[in-house]
């Protein structure tokens, strides 16, 4: 049982202090993650809060088929394109509240990724299908499994295997307009 989930077990069995450990250890990747759905880093603290809100309310089970992390991010996914749903009905944010938010959205960036080859490897990834995008952020920057990865996307092992390699060549293909190769593609 990862950290994660032996945080949840004692959650579920009254000590709030879980709950405070899986919000501290997981809030920021899920954030980014959500914001590869969203484009827009205060919507996906937004959801990020709900998926939190909702693992605080509705106490969903946990089981250990697969891990922690990958359930999470399966709920937030689900959240996200939920709310995409109904978003689509709903105008858009003005250019001015676009740019503060991209400024937000760097400032997070920077705070969770350090090194400056990882940064550049998420600027690119905001350049690309934003399918291509998810399976590359889950499997990159979370260190999911393409077993993992399928959950969270709904998605067989195979139809994995294939998203990513086609992410792995636009990312590199995207990579190298701007004269930069990555070693892990």
């Amino acid at each position: 049982m990862d950290n994660g989930a032996s945080s949840y077990r004692r959650f579920l069995d009254g000590d709030d202090t879980g709950f405070v450990e899986i919000v501290r250890d997981y809030k920021d990747g899920l954030i980014l993650f959500l914001n590869r759905y969203v484009n827009n880093i205060h919507t996906a603290e937004e959801l990020m809060e709900e998926t939190f809100f909702r693992l605080a309310t509705r106490r969903p089970r946990f089981t250990a088929k697969y891990t922690f992390k990958t359930w999470l991010y399966t709920i937030g996914r689900n959240i996200a394109l939920n709310y995409l749903k109904r978003a689509a009905r709903i105008a858009s944010t003005s250019m001015e509240d676009s740019a503060d938010m991209s400024d937000e959205a760097d400032l997070l960036e920077r705070s969770y990724i350090q090194s400056e080859d990882k940064r550049m490897l998420y600027r690119a990834l905001d350049n690309i299908n934003p399918d291509y995008s998810a399976i590359l952020y889950l499997i990159f920057f979370e260190d999911l499994t393409n077993a993992q990865a399928a959950k969270v996307m709904k998605r067989s092992n195979r139809q994995i295997a294939n998203l990513l390699y086609r992410a792995k060549l636009a990312l590199k293909s995207e990579l190298e307009k701007e004269g930069f190769t990555y070693e892990g593609l």
